[in-house]
Parts: structure tokens; C-alpha cells; sequence
């Protein structure tokens, strides 16, 4: 590989091919006439190349010249490019969580003010949705995805969720249920899980559980997003199986009641992924350790408690 010319010579040239006069290089540059002259004859050595012809009082590229010229000027192009990603990116500082969106509305936005409070100077970027992103190619720091097998190549299992009957204390006033099997006599509202049907709890497995006599469950109401199959138990609509980790402020503000703690366990548990380089940014380490505290905690919380 031939050895490269000398960056004041390519940046010489640069600027003269641009401008076409020596005295505009050397102004551009910050140096003399004579420097800018002393580089192009430095640069033609090296080469072996004529580079530049005069045209009476003019001077002008030649063919190679022009030639030349196209490629250094791309190749500054390419570098000032370079350098504008570098300075974006240590400029954006902001972190961006990408999980499932019912994940995101009913369970880690929520208890990202906790985050704020312990990191006031942090900013995060919340990202909604159910595709799988590519982290490095979409820009996502951290990404929330339900199992069974980890999808990325760095990642942790963050917990197990458990689902429970829950519904609107208005939809069961002045009704006393006596067992489990009572409440399959009230509207039901189902959850389809896209590309994850199998994995998810189902009204018939609650019903098998709790040991109801075999039958048809009706489709009352089906929902894509757990969330919104929440906020129609909320509604009075019916009872939803819902996990637990998505209705504990409904729970707590008693929106959402549980007459029957009967919880199935979600056949796998969330995990969360990484891009490595995301954990340079600032706060990145520490929002790292607090998803993963959060969601250990989140798995003893969702657990049945022992009898």
C-alpha cells in the first residue's frame, strides 16, 4: 500500500481545487500563499503527478488534478461526517427504553418516576411497542421482550409474572362469591398475545386451575393489549386475568379488586436487553441495575404468597 501523502498537503489541495486561487486556500487555511504553493509542489513529488497547470496568470487543475481533486474532496466529506456522528453522540445523552407497550403503560412507566427521583438528571426516552427493535440499528439503549428464549445477545432475565381474576368492585356489588368457579358466570375479558397465544395464561387454564366443571368458555370480549383489557375491568366490563405487575396501582386505588386469589404463573419470564455501547452513556449503568432490581422485585411481589 502506498504511503499517504501528508494531511497539510491533502488540505492544500483541498482548497485549492475548491476555490480554484492560491490566495483563497492560503485564507481558508490560515497560512501564506507561499505555504499553500510549498504543500501542492510537496504533494506533485509524492505523486509523480502534475496536479496543476498555469494558464497565463491563472492556475488550474489538470486532468489528474481534477481527478484527484473529487476523491480528497469526498474523502474530507467522509471525515467531517465522521466526526459529526462522534459529537452526536456523545451529545445525546438521553436513554431510551423500548418494552411492550402494555408492559410500558402498566408497569415500568409507572415506576420510572421512581428512576427520576433517584436521577433528576437523567433523561429517558419511553418507546411503546411490539416489534422486536434492532438496538443498535434503531437506537435503542434497553429493550423490555417477554420469553421463553433470550433474543438478544446480551441479556437478563428480569422476572416471572403471575395472573390473577381481577374486576371492577361495581361489577360484583351485592354478589357473594364462593368460589373460583363463580366468577366464569361473569362477562369474561380475554387477552390474544400476538406470536406468544401458548405462552400466555388463558381463562380455560384459570378455569382447569381452580378445578371448574369442564366446558365452553364464552368470548365476551377479546383485547390485543393487556392495558386495554385492564382499563375495561376498570370500566366494569368484566373480569379480566390480569398480571399482576400491571395492575398494582389499580389494586392499591382499589379500581381493581381480587375476590378470588387464584394466581397462574406465566409460562416465561420478561428479560431485559442491552446494546453494550449504550452503557458508556451517563446513568446507563446505574438505569441498568435499577431495571434488574426492579424487576426482582417485581417477581416476589407478583408471587402468591405462601400459605
Amino acid at each position: 500500500m502506498a504511503p499517504i501523502p501528508h494531511l497539510k498537503a491533502l488540505q492544500a489541495f483541498a482548497a485549492f481545487g475548491t476555490h480554484g486561487s492560491v490566495s483563497e486556500a492560503a485564507r481558508e487555511l490560515g497560512v501564506s500563499p507561499g505555504a499553500v504553493t510549498q504543500q501542492l509542489q510537496k504533494l506533485e513529488e509524492h505523486l509523480g503527478l502534475s496536479l496543476i497547470e498555469r494558464r497565463g496568470r491563472r492556475m488550474e487543475l489538470t486532468r489528474w488534478g481534477r481527478l484527484y481533486h473529487a476523491e480528497i474532496h469526498a474523502g474530507f466529506a467522509r471525515l467531517a461526517g465522521a466526526a459529526e456522528i462522534v459529537r452526536r453522540a456523545r451529545g445525546d445523552t438521553a436513554l431510551s427504553l423500548s418494552a411492550l407497550t402494555s408492559v410500558l403503560g402498566k408497569w415500568i412507566g409507572r415506576e420510572i418516576f421512581e428512576w427520576r427521583a433517584l436521577c433528576p438528571g437523567s433523561v429517558v426516552q419511553l418507546v411503546g411497542t411490539e416489534q422486536e427493535p434492532d438496538l443498535e440499528r434503531d437506537g435503542i439503549d434497553f429493550r423490555i421482550f417477554y420469553g421463553p428464549q433470550p433474543r438478544y445477545l446480551h441479556a437478563a432475565e428480569l422476572f416471572t409474572d403471575w395472573a390473577v381474576p381481577a374486576c371492577s368492585p361495581r361489577l360484583i356489588e351485592g354478589r357473594r362469591l364462593r368460589e373460583g368457579a363463580d366468577i366464569l358466570s361473569f362477562p369474561l375479558l380475554h387477552i390474544v398475545w400476538a406470536g406468544a397465544a401458548s405462552l400466555a395464561p388463558s381463562w380455560e387454564d384459570w378455569a382447569a386451575d381452580v378445578g371448574a366443571p369442564a366446558g365452553e368458555i364464552p368470548r365476551d370480549l377479546s383485547y390485543m393489549l393487556s392495558s386495554s383489557a385492564i382499563d375495561a375491568a376498570v370500566a366494569g366490563r368484566g373480569f379480566v386475568l390480569a398480571q399482576m405487575s400491571m395492575i398494582a396501582d389499580e389494586l392499591e386505588s382499589g379500581r381493581l379488586v381480587v375476590p378470588f386469589d387464584r394466581r397462574l404463573r406465566l409460562a416465561a419470564p420478561y428479560f431485559l436487553a442491552w446494546s453494550p455501547p449504550s452503557l458508556d452513556k451517563p446513568f446507563a449503568r446505574d438505569f441498568h441495575r435499577w431495571l434488574i432490581a426492579k424487576g426482582r422485585r417485581q417477581g416476589a411481589l407478583s408471587a402468591p404468597v405462601p400459605q
